[in-house]
């Protein structure tokens, strides 16, 4: 039986979702807005699951009313994530990558633009700490859930994702 392992946020609850959708047999990771930190500790246990239980395709997941994005997004004081300081260096990018991402989304597809955007460069410095401790490459990819479809969408392709630079 094929295995996969989910990186997750534990506000948005996707555990009961994802083995209801995915057939595989299932492993969790979770971290708020998936803005987990690559220290070696971290990526030497990770490195040791995905060894020892063969796996072979990993997917971050968020899901479209993330709780952590939204707030750092809408600046809301209410939100019991904002003042999080462990939270500060993932809200300035999202709200940076929010005003780069209006350059080439539409309104209704800015918040599925910008998880795009934030999973591609979790999946790239990813791609990069597992390529040094692992000894067979794993497929890495990335999924954005929409409760009101009930449906997994595959982000953007990273080519669709901006980012900006400026030339002197």
């Amino acid at each position: 039986m094929q295995k996969c392992f989910f990186l997750i946020c534990p506000t948005d609850c996707l555990e009961q979702t994802i083995n209801k959708s995915f057939t595989y047999v299932n492993y969790f990771y979770s971290s708020l807005g998936n803005s987990f930190v690559y220290d070696r500790k971290t990526i030497g246990h990770l490195g040791e699951i995905i060894e020892k239980h063969q796996i072979k395709k990993i997917y971050f997941v968020l899901s479209m009313d993330n709780k952590i994005v939204e707030g750092a997004l809408n600046n809301n004081s209410n939100n019991n994530f904002s003042n999080t300081i462990a939270l500060d260096n993932f809200n300035t990018e999202i709200i940076k990558q929010k005003e780069q991402s209006k350059i080439v989304s539409r309104e209704e597809n800015l918040q599925f633009s910008l998880l795009s955007y934030l999973l591609n460069n979790k999946i790239k410095e990813f791609e990069i700490q597992l390529s040094n401790i692992l000894n067979e490459p794993v497929k890495i990819g990335g999924k954005i859930y929409n409760r009101e479809l009930d449906v997994f969408t595959p982000i953007y392709s990273d080519l669709i994702c901006l980012e900006k630079y400026h030339f002197n």
